[in-house]
């Protein structure tokens, strides 16, 4: 419906222009177009769409909008074009045109989709018709010698679904890992390590991850109470920035170790990333501070380099600095950030060219980035047309509505908590499986379970809206109703049921869709309304808006199959009902799969 959508934009602003050409003068001055404020219709009873652009025009123009309405409308009906696409529009309240199509065009729309992989979705045009800039989505991002843990969880999830609808688009997308790999940390660990455990420094594999961990936090313990042990672990760290053999072997080492860890997990969930962390960029770290200098932004306050910040002021009313060089001459974060966002638009070879850069990460990390932003964009490295933007997101919390813990308080893996959801999922098909009299092979019961699990995960962590917190609960998010990834997942098992049963959902249908009941019509025009979600996904970086349509196709298609014989229908009543399952099906396999879902043939 994207593509009509426009269609019709032009028609409303042709009839517009015909109607009052007064109203068009100023719009062409300022070089914008007049814009009807065309929407989807708000009910099914007001048809597709709505225009409520004349009332924008009433004050400029004198008139009351349902007059205004009313003219432009007539223009509207002396379109040609307009006429095979649309019944004749109605004005309703203070001045708003309802849009119907014609049903020959809904069904003519829909039939275009049939075989159609994208289902209608448009690929994105580069501006000007060239090759388009790269996308950078920088997500997951998990810390050397740490476990995965449920904190890493939502960035992981909402940062592989937007990589998918980006990339589905056709933007060239550059999936990033930025790690912490590098800083104060490894001189704490490395200096523990060669007293306690000094063969984890030299021999791959000598402890597992989770004595790293427990190293990590004993190492952490001394570095807070212990000033010899700090003095020396703070040595450690300038050996490894200068490159010192024995301290880069440990750290390698240590990187390849969580490396291997964290795989393990991003090929449970099906997540690809690319792996650049914070030590990929050590050596462009002078050059950030060289270049905020030159600019005249770099200022010196108490022997640390800093930009201070414009419009983010301090408790006394003083702007905030950014500091970029600690008074010791060490680097940050912050410089770290400013030498990624520097790199990341630097025309390749000295970069990567890309035009958008999205970072998926915690909402406590907006005033950080916020500051970032600021100084990547005044000290020029942001291109014009460049786009940067941070995706926050909430906490997960427990059904206690606090963060979420484990009994003994401690953080939750994120290994755990997988493994506990598929256990669930399977326990939970075992007992179906039981109730229904039915025997499957254990291979069946694996996989099955394996995906639910995993799927019940993701999408309750996708269908919230990621700026808000939400509370993790195994119950909600496995159960068979309600907006769950179970519920949409048996949508599209009981339409490979259709299948089975002889519907065949495979043959295009050859004669045109002929649809005569309002549930047909409602499954229809949700169908058609894929390609303006996947669109609003890629611009708004809201994956819940696909989850929302999923799962209103889904109950939308449960009312049709309930109340609309398909398989019993005859002639062209029931191809063309065929023809709308194997439309959802294939739409909630899409769908799915953009938010990283693999759907079952059965369950």
């Amino acid at each position: 419906m994207l593509r009509i959508a426009q269609t019709l934009t032009q028609q409303l602003q042709e009839a517009i222009t015909r109607a009052y050409p007064e109203a068009a003068e100023p719009a062409a001055a300022s070089g914008q177009p007049l814009d009807p404020q065309l929407a989807p219709a708000s009910k099914p009873e007001f048809g597709d769409f709505q225009a409520n652009g004349a009332l924008a025009l009433a004050r400029g123009l004198g008139q009351s909008p349902r007059a205004i309405a009313t003219a432009i409308a007539r223009q509207l009906t002396v379109d040609a074009a307009f006429a095979e696409l649309c019944l004749e529009p109605q004005i309703a309240g203070p001045g708003f045109i309802n849009l119907t199509l014609r049903p020959e065009r809904l069904a003519a729309e829909l039939a275009a989709r049939l075989g159609d992989p994208r289902l209608g979705v448009e690929r994105a045009q580069a501006p000007g018709g060239g090759s388009a800039a790269p996308v950078i989505v920088d997500f997951s991002s998990p810390n050397i010698a740490k476990e995965m843990h449920v904190g890493h969880l939502r960035s992981t999830i909402i940062g592989d679904a937007l990589a998918r609808v980006l990339e589905f688009r056709g933007h060239p997308v550059l999936r990033l890992n930025h790690v912490g790999d590098w800083g104060t940390q490894f001189g704490m660990l490395i200096t523990h390590l060669k007293q306690v455990a000094p063969e984890t420094l030299t021999t791959a594999d000598a402890v597992d991850l989770g004595d790293l961990v427990a190293f990590y936090r004993e190492a952490k313990r001394r570095f807070d109470d212990d000033e010899v042990f700090q003095a020396a672990a703070r040595e450690e760290v300038v050996k490894l920035q200068g490159g010192d053999p024995v301290s880069l072997k440990a750290w390698g080492l240590l990187c390849e170790q969580s490396r291997r860890e964290f795989q393990a997990i991003y090929d449970r969930l099906d997540i690809h990333l690319s792996e650049r962390g914070e030590s990929f960029y050590n050596p462009y770290l002078a050059a950030v501070v060289a270049d905020l200098e030159a600019t005249g932004l770099l200022v010196i306050d108490d022997g640390a380099g800093c930009v201070f910040l414009e419009g983010i002021k301090g408790k006394d009313g003083q702007p905030l600095p950014l500091i970029v060089r600690k008074s010791d001459g060490g680097f940050n974060y912050a410089t770290t950030d400013l030498a990624a966002i520097r790199y990341r638009f630097a025309v390749p070879p000295s970069g990567d060219g890309a035009g958008r850069v999205i970072y998926v990460t915690d909402a406590g990390q907006a005033s950080h980035f916020a500051a970032v932003f600021q100084v990547a964009g005044r000290a020029g490295w942001i291109p014009e047309g460049g786009r940067l933007e941070h995706v926050p997101f909430g906490l997960v919390q427990g059904e206690d509505g606090k963060k979420l813990k484990t009994r003994s308080g401690d953080t939750v893996r994120l290994k755990d908590l997988l493994d506990e959801a598929v256990e669930r999922a399977e326990a939970d098909l075992r007992r179906r499986l039981a109730e229904e009299d039915r025997s499957e092979d254990e291979a069946f019961i694996a996989h099955g379970a394996t995906t639910v699990g995993h799927a019940a995960v993701k999408y309750a962590d996708l269908s919230t809206n990621r700026g808000t917190n939400y509370q993790f609960s195994f119950d909600r998010m496995l159960a068979l109703q309600g907006n769950t990834a179970p519920y949409l997942l048996y949508a599209f098992v009981r339409i490979q049921g259709i299948a089975r049963k002889g519907g065949a959902l495979e043959a295009p249908a050859q004669d045109p869709l002929v649809f005569d009941q309002p549930q047909e019509w409602a499954l229809a025009r949700q169908l058609l309304q894929f390609d303006a979600v996947i669109v609003e996904v890629e611009e708004e970086l809201l994956p819940n808006r696909l989850c929302a349509y999923l799962f209103e196709l889904s109950q939308i298609f449960n009312r049709f199959y309930d109340q609309v014989p398909v398989l019993k229908a005859n002639g062209p009543a029931r191809a063309s009902r065929l023809a709308l399952c194997r439309l959802t099906a294939d739409t909630l396999r899409l769908g799915l799969g953009l938010l990283g879902i693999p759907t079952l043939d059965r369950m």
